[in-house]
């Protein structure tokens, strides 16, 4: 299957600022890119890419004082499969871990594992180990907040959420990464493009999402808190600890976000239409940044 997807944000900046965007398609989908209208800023603003510490693929440029544009978009291939499921997975050892599994155990700065460490043992600590444990999680994080945009705080830690029952997506990722990494299970956050593709129409839609992963058998497994059930077409476009390591835009200095549009939708061709982002873009208010 064939998936297009793309973005295109407006900001206001009252100097000269540099700016850090984590907005590309992870390297690790690069070979299924078919067709790309690439990273473009308007005016034009100089800078260079590279790839960051957890393997994330950044631009780091300087906006101009007054309104900056910046656009994307592409056709990616997909298989169109939903996230793997292996029930059969278990834990692995402190012992056995690799290095680059263990750093996903401690706290960050969203997610407090001293703070919940003792709760996530008295829910989780006597039932199933493994796949199981980590859906068990899922579970519960799904079941115990209340979804909504309205919702969105860019402060909100996983203790937050927990005690205060609500969150947007990025919440539900960070309350179950703490519980899976109090439980000594490996987790990360992830964040991309998900269309709701193979599900209903969403009432409130949003093409770009957070979820994790959590390693199994040694392995990287998709979970997501929110949605709770298997989806198509997750492109990822950056992972680290937390939503602190990678904000879709992180400017060194003052800014105003004036415009959104993402989308992420399946079409028929491998060629991209470069006419219109979308038929029928979605627009993301201005203050609902923070659910990113």
């Amino acid at each position: 299957m064939f998936i297009r997807y793309g973005y295109e944000m407006s900001f206001t900046f009252p100097q000269a600022t540099p700016v850090v965007a984590l907005l590309d398609i992870h390297r690790e989908r690069a070979k299924d890119i078919l067709d790309e209208e690439p990273f473009k800023a308007r005016p034009f603003a100089s800078g260079f890419t590279g790839i960051d510490f957890f393997g994330n693929r950044y631009r780091h440029f300087v906006a101009p004082q007054g309104q900056v544009t910046i656009s994307a978009s592409g056709v990616i291939e997909d298989i169109g499969c939903g996230d793997a499921v292996n029930c059969d997975a278990r834990e692995t050892p402190l012992s056995d871990l690799p290095p680059e599994a263990l750093f996903y155990l401690t706290g960050s700065r969203y997610c407090e594992t001293d703070k919940l460490g003792q709760m996530a043992w008295d829910l989780f600590g006597k039932g199933p180990s493994g796949w199981a444990r980590v859906q068990a999680i899922c579970d519960f994080v799904h079941d115990r907040l209340s979804f909504g945009y309205e919702h969105a705080r860019n402060t909100r830690t996983a203790a937050e959420t927990h005690f205060e029952r609500k969150g947007v997506c990025r919440d539900f990722a960070h309350l179950a990464i703490t519980l899976c990494r109090a439980m000594n299970i490996p987790a990360r956050y992830v964040n991309g493009y998900l269309g709701d593709i193979g599900v209903p129409p969403d009432p409130a839609p949003m093409d770009f999402s957070a979820w994790f992963e959590a390693c199994l058998d040694g392995h990287w497994y998709t979970f997501d808190a929110r949605h709770n059930v298997p989806r198509i077409g997750r492109i990822v476009v950056a992972r680290g600890r937390d939503a602190a390591d990678v904000p879709l835009i992180n400017s060194f200095g003052a800014h105003e976000i004036t415009r959104f549009k993402i989308v992420a939708e399946e079409v028929a061709s491998p060629m991209l239409d470069l006419t219109e982002l979308s038929p029928q873009p979605i627009e993301i208010p201005v203050g609902l940044r923070a659910a990113f």
